[in-house]
């Protein structure tokens, strides 16, 4: 395979032919075929794939952990939705709106556990380092959580703390699924480490775009009102990083943040991190980030033409409206 959409749409086909229990445990299983169902981009079972591939194995028997990867990936969506009162998830109402949130805390544990049978299916000789691998990077994810939710309480946070924040709340789970993936493929665990630094810091550029996007993007293909991180003062990249860079336009940014929720907030936000050219800073740490993975994919065994399908997986996710 070599072109990113295959992996993608193999992923989301398996994901499509999950099948779940009914009838009584309708109300436990329904909300996890909701959430799995809801789309996205799929990039966590892509990476594994790819790197699978990359690797030698044919992506096809790679398929059930690559769901496993996504299975898991939803079920931390689940509960942010619980912790972040969000109502929409990519333009859906969320499980625990849809629901409740007893509902969507246990079918999350139950998405959880899904999870990690379906990683569990590989070969024996490979057991031991997948599940440490899923485990490590399961445990990151959360750890990365606690810091989210920690520097709610904080009027500024450190621009450093921030980025190991995102490198364990994001970059840990795409890290984890491309080393996941090499180990299937039988990659030694030099080149799986490497993979997973890939991962790493492509995890870190997705998610700096991201909050990019959730300031500058378009509601329509963005999958959630734009605004959003801005209305709940979340730490973001911007915010972090316009606070850091101190000055008259830091002042101002600290006073709109104080603003109450709405259009005005977030249009006098938007304003302030133009007028701190915070568009192009983003930017440029994105392309810094796609950069740090592309010299850990030239540290590994893999040929130049398998390397390139990873550096159009780069391409594709700076340049993304959602």
């Amino acid at each position: 395979m070599n072109r990113i959409s295959e992996y993608s749409a193999l992923a989301e086909a398996e994901i499509r032919a999950l099948d779940f229990p009914k009838d009584e445990f309708d109300g436990l299983y329904a909300p996890v075929a909701y959430g799995m169902q809801a789309g996205g981009k799929r990039l966590r079972p892509t990476l594994l794939l790819m790197a699978a591939d990359a690797f030698g194995k044919c992506p096809e028997k790679a398929l059930r952990p690559a769901v496993g990867i996504e299975m898991f990936h939803n079920f931390t969506l689940l509960h942010d939705d619980v912790m972040d009162k969000s109502d929409l998830r990519r333009g859906r109402p969320t499980v625990h709106s849809k629901w409740d949130e007893n509902t969507a805390i246990l079918s999350g544990d139950t998405m959880l556990t899904l999870a990690t049978k379906l990683i569990s299916e590989v070969d024996d000789s490979i057991l031991r380092p997948v599940l440490d691998t899923f485990n490590d990077q399961a445990l990151r994810v959360y750890e990365g959580q606690r810091l989210d939710m920690d520097f709610e309480n904080l009027d500024e946070v450190d621009f450093d703390r921030y980025i190991e924040m995102i490198k364990a709340k994001t970059g840990a789970l795409l890290g984890g699924a491309a080393k996941i993936g090499a180990l299937i493929g039988g990659a030694s665990s030099e080149d799986a480490d490497r993979m997973y630094d890939f991962g790493m810091m492509l995890g870190v550029a997705f998610q700096i775009e991201d909050d990019y996007l959730d300031t500058f993007g378009n509601a329509d293909t963005f999958g959630k009102p734009i605004g959003g991180d801005i209305n709940n003062n979340k730490k973001t990249f911007l915010m972090v990083k316009a606070i850091a860079m101190g000055g008259p336009n830091a002042d101002a940014l600290k006073a709109a943040l104080r603003m109450p929720a709405g259009p005005t907030k977030v249009k006098t936000v938007t304003r302030i991190y133009e007028a701190m050219g915070m568009p192009a800073v983003s930017k440029a740490e994105v392309a810094a980030y796609s950069s740090k993975a592309l010299a850990a994919i030239k540290k590994t065994s893999l040929s130049d033409e398998a390397r390139e399908a990873f550096r159009k997986l780069i391409d594709k996710l700076i340049v993304r409206t959602k």
